[in-house]
């Protein structure tokens, strides 16, 4: 059995569970690399990534660099003297810094790769309506997700599942398969695949504002589908507007209905304790809203103060 000696990058949750893993395995985790700390929110306070505050938790070395190619960094880095480099969740490496440690850099990557290479393959894997999913190791090349397959393990996708929480499935599937793969790697057992050549790929790419705009003359399916798969974060809206004024909406839970009907398309059919959307064939049943300045709250609470004319509509 090979001594592993593991250099391990990460920056938000999603990462701390796989290093709070690897951490309980009881391998050896000689450095942690994540985000620099950043101003943020309203009154500007430093934010530490969640990699960080676990790894201060855990007395573990940290290092924060702001260019993976400065000197100083390599130089650390080097003398950690590791000689594998676990990735979630981070950001591209140069090569300096994937080559670096003898037994390679391998990263966590939350789809079936080839398939949704790229930023955000959780959410782009329900908008697209998708029934399976899962987790892969491999390792890092000088592309993105491009890298020889190590491991993979699949996972059903529910028809309810919202990205948040196929977020947290994948999260624990990914820290086991994880420890999966060092242990196949401390005993020299590794097997890779090269990722398939395929004209069929589906992309992951970044999620911006404008991806987040419902489009309600879709099908009721890919409504719904688009909503939970952008809930809870960064969440998709919509402008709610009648005759005189027009607001910025977020919508976070949604159900459907099909139903025929004679309403037009994004016409708002509301009572005091239902708002629900007419789409082609069928309904979609707001059932958690958030107002501009609000928190997100239930419908059937917001109703309770929000006069819904019938005149309203969505755009």
């Amino acid at each position: 059995m090979k001594e592993i000696k593991i250099v391990f990058m990460g920056t938000p949750d999603f990462a701390v569970t796989i290093l709070d893993s690897i951490a309980k395995s009881n391998f050896n985790v000689v450095g942690v690399i994540t985000a620099p700390d950043k101003p943020a929110g309203r009154g500007r306070k430093i934010n530490e990534s969640a990699v960080k505050k676990y790894a201060v938790a855990n007395n573990l070395n940290i290092l924060q660099p702001t260019n993976l190619k400065d000197e100083a960094f390599l130089s650390e880095l080097k003398a950690l003297d590791a000689n594998l480099q676990i990735v979630v969740a981070f950001r591209m490496l140069p090569k300096v810094v994937w080559s670096m440690p003898k037994l390679g850099t391998f990263n966590l990557h939350a789809s079936l790769l080839p398939q949704y290479r790229g930023a955000a393959p959780i959410n782009w894997a329900i908008i697209n309506g998708e029934k399976e999913t899962g987790v892969t190791t491999f390792f890092i090349d000088d592309k993105i997700d491009t890298g020889e397959i190590i491991l993979q393990k699949k996972c059903d996708i529910n028809d309810t599942e919202s990205a948040g929480e196929l977020h947290d499935k994948l999260m624990y599937l990914g820290a086991d398969l994880v420890i999966e793969t060092v242990k196949h790697i401390q005993s020299d057992t590794i097997k890779t695949t090269k990722q398939p050549d395929s004209t069929t790929l589906k992309s992951a790419y970044k999620i911006h504002k404008s991806t987040c705009q419902i489009n309600w003359a879709d099908s009721i399916d890919n409504i719904y589908n688009h909503i939970r798969g952008l809930s809870p974060y960064p969440g998709a809206w919509t402008t709610l507007k009648n005759d005189i004024d027009e607001i910025s909406l977020k919508i976070f839970k949604v159900n459907k209905l099909i139903e025929d009907h004679n309403f037009k398309t994004g016409e708002i059919i509301s009572t005091k304790k239902e708002m629900k959307v007419a789409v082609v064939g069928g309904y979609i049943l707001l059932e958690e809203i958030q107002l501009p300045g609000k928190r997100k709250m239930k419908t059937v609470d917001v109703l309770n103060g929000l006069n819904i004319e019938k005149n309203h509509y969505v755009s």
